[in-house]
């Protein structure tokens, strides 16, 4: 066997008594969980937006962002709920480049993984202690989700892992809202499969236990775009393709049938810019369409303090070091014309 076992890690438990949420902000999640709970099962209109960096690659950065947002979201939020983007692990494509802070809490540094597991953790709590926010990340490693279980209010599968039936059943376990995103050929039954395998109960492995799920009533699909066979990138946030979406649901049992669309990666071939333009239009296809108003719940938007991307190394504060992102003051004024605009 080629894989050199460096050295074993904590257990979740072991983290989480080393870094404990008290009551208060226990209490915080609490209330923030049913908020969003409410909105998914349609006892709330409340329009949910899912905004924060490709990647969390610096805490100071992630947090003066984020206090920022906070500011936004106090004015808004008669209207939008806000979850914060604090994606803390990234799949790369081909099994190269910056993994995230899990793997890399310094960008600039060789990966560590205690000190990323210590990090993601130590992240996600100050969000939550210092602006009231629980947070939003992405179930890369199922495994792992246990260190950050008590932290965060919304999960997403992304793309490449939605047909993993590890990423399936452990879903069926998770306590809030788990988002599955189309995959990257586009086909939808891979998605709505996942839904329905993470809405039902399994019993399976999971961290050396035999474990048995209640199922997950809240989860749901991401529109997030797809990539053809000639390589190109298609989009399907339009109209057509969210009614369609509306109907697969119709034909299936499925619990609380809702969407978030992705105004980022396939669905704006990754101009970044364009996360503007397509969140108005989803937004009109809510006013225009009751049907589709009540199904989607909200947006996932990348963003971040400065405009793009940057490469690792060249130290630009608040600026994407995965894909591009949308600049905070672009990024308020959106919320803004969304707040004003969404029925």
């Amino acid at each position: 066997m080629s894989l050199d076992f460096k050295r074993k890690l904590p257990i979740p438990q072991q983290i989480k008594t080393r870094y404990p949420v008290t009551e208060d902000l226990a209490k915080i999640k609490a209330e923030r969980d049913n908020e969003i709970k409410d909105i998914f099962e349609g006892k709330s209109n409340k329009f949910i937006l899912i905004i924060g960096p490709c990647s969390a690659d610096s805490k100071e950065s992630v947090l003066d962002y984020i206090g920022q947002l906070k500011r936004v979201a106090d004015e808004v939020e008669d209207k939008i709920l806000i979850i914060p983007r604090i994606y803390t692990n990234k799949p790369r494509t081909t099994g190269d480049g910056y993994k995230g802070m899990l793997h890399q809490p310094d960008p600039d540094k060789t990966p560590d993984m205690l000190e990323g597991i210590l990090a993601i953790r130590d992240l996600h709590m100050s969000a939550l202690k210092d602006y009231g926010f629980t947070c939003a990340d992405e179930m890369l490693y199922p495994d792992n989700y246990r260190y950050l279980s008590d932290l965060l209010s919304y999960v997403a599968v992304g793309a490449r892992s939605v047909e993993n039936q590890q990423h399936r059943l452990t879903a069926s376990g998770i306590s809030v809202p788990v988002g599955m995103k189309n995959p990257t050929s586009g086909d939808l039954s891979v998605m709505m499969n996942s839904v329905t395998a993470a809405q039902h109960s399994h019993t399976f492995i999971y961290r050396g236990w035999e474990v048995e799920s209640t199922g997950n009533p809240l989860a749901h699909a991401i529109m997030r775009g797809y990539v053809d066979n000639t390589g190109k990138c298609v989009s399907n946030y339009h109209y057509e393709d969210l009614q369609n979406l509306y109907n697969l649901y119709a034909k299936t049992d499925l619990l609380n049938p809702a969407a978030i669309v992705d105004c980022n990666h396939a669905n704006s071939g990754k101009k970044y810019l364009e996360q503007v333009r397509i969140a108005k239009d989803v937004v009109y296809s809510c006013n225009h369409n009751s049907d589709i108003r009540n199904m989607v719940k909200g947006l996932m938007i990348e963003s971040y303090i400065e405009d793009g991307a940057q490469k690792i190394g060249e130290h630009c504060y608040g600026k994407s070091i995965t894909d591009p992102c949308l600049g905070f003051e672009k990024s308020k004024d959106l919320i803004y014309k969304i707040a004003d605009t969404i029925k």
